[in-house]
């Protein structure tokens, strides 16, 4: 059978990506794309002009309601249910970032219990991602519902408000995409942006915008200030990067926004586990001054010696009391008594 969009054009093709788009321009990166076989390309003679195209074949009869149903339940492997999670995620990101990019969309996050799914939308502007009464978020509530195939009421979302803004790199990067839309030159947006960033608590921060800046020349500026990680594991736990891109007359500049978050033991804006080359010096206690000499009086020590081994009849004789020392012991030939 063929796909619910019937023709689907073919970007690019290749072993291990299939990007796909269908006629209405929409991304369909939810279906399992590993699943479409055969590019069967068809062509058809319209007005003597032959026109091309290429369509995919679904292996699977099933295809085509695989993507709607995220809600369903059904045995399967661990391999599938993580990818299907991914996907799920990929494309809820994809879709608030496009849809609220100017509320200041920061993330989101999925909670799944036995009752229902909470998808969690973090932003800068909560009120503007509600809407007037809670209408937009009943709205968006809605699009997703139809969109994954979940029953009535087992879907809900939330906004939440971002704690720090300046220590988000995505809102940041929304930040200096809007300021370059508005004519705003791109050295004093980037610099207004850094001071805010580390005006707002950051170990560091670094700046990356490319393109047709000023000239037809294309070339990078960065921007630095502070501390920066780039390897190891602490990257993925201190280090926030984000990617935007602006779509001017003279072409499309790139943005690289990158925030070191700082350490917090009570993890309210920062991270609570510190770095492994941190080192904590304990400050000494206070001393009192000394006023008048005075001395400090000296314990006796108590000599002690060491226990002496030797024959067991030695150490017998050792243990012989004071009344018994001038007496022959019986058994014992040899032996002298005094008297």
């Amino acid at each position: 059978m063929w796909i619910d969009t019937t023709f689907l054009y073919a970007l690019c093709f290749s072993r291990s990506l299939y990007a796909v788009y269908s006629k209405t321009g929409q991304n369909d990166s939810s279906g399992l794309l590993e699943r479409i076989v055969n590019p069967v390309r068809m062509e058809a003679s319209v007005g003597g002009v032959t026109v091309s195209m290429v369509a995919f074949q679904a292996a699977d009869p099933d295809l085509s309601q695989d993507h709607k149903n995220m809600a369903t339940t059904a045995n399967i492997s661990k391999k599938r249910k993580f990818i299907r999670e991914g996907v799920f995620h990929a494309e809820l990101n994809e879709f608030f970032t496009r849809e609220l990019a100017e509320d200041g969309y920061s993330g989101l996050e999925i909670r799944v219990t036995p009752q229902r799914t909470e998808i969690i939308i973090m932003a800068t502007k909560t009120q503007a991602v509600l809407g007037e009464k809670g209408r937009r978020i009943r709205e968006l509530t809605s699009v997703i519902q139809k969109r994954f195939g979940y029953a009535e009421n087992s879907i809900e979302l939330f906004a939440q408000k971002v704690v720090s803004r300046g220590l988000c790199a995505i809102a940041q990067a929304e930040s200096l995409r809007y300021k370059l839309m508005g004519g705003l030159p791109v050295r004093r947006a980037c610099y207004g942006v850094l001071r805010f960033i580390m005006d707002s608590g950051a170990q560091g921060c670094e700046i990356v915008v490319s393109g047709k800046l000023r000239g037809q020349r294309a070339k990078a500026m960065k921007f630095i200030d502070g501390l920066m990680i780039h390897s190891g594991d602490p990257v993925n736990d201190y280090v926030q990067f984000a990617v935007r891109h602006v779509l001017l007359r003279q072409g499309v500049l790139g943005i690289k926004v990158k925030i070191m978050l700082p350490h917090d033991p009570k993890e309210g804006k920062g991270v609570k586990k510190p770095l492994p080359d941190h080192i904590q010096i304990v400050q000494p206690k206070d001393e009192t001054a000394i006023t008048q000499p005075y001395s400090e009086p000296k314990e006796k020590k108590t000599e002690q010696f060491p226990a002496q081994i030797g024959h067991p009849q030695q150490m017998q004789q050792q243990q012989i009391p004071p009344q018994q020392q001038g007496q022959l012991q019986p058994g014992a030939p040899g032996n002298l008594v005094f008297q």
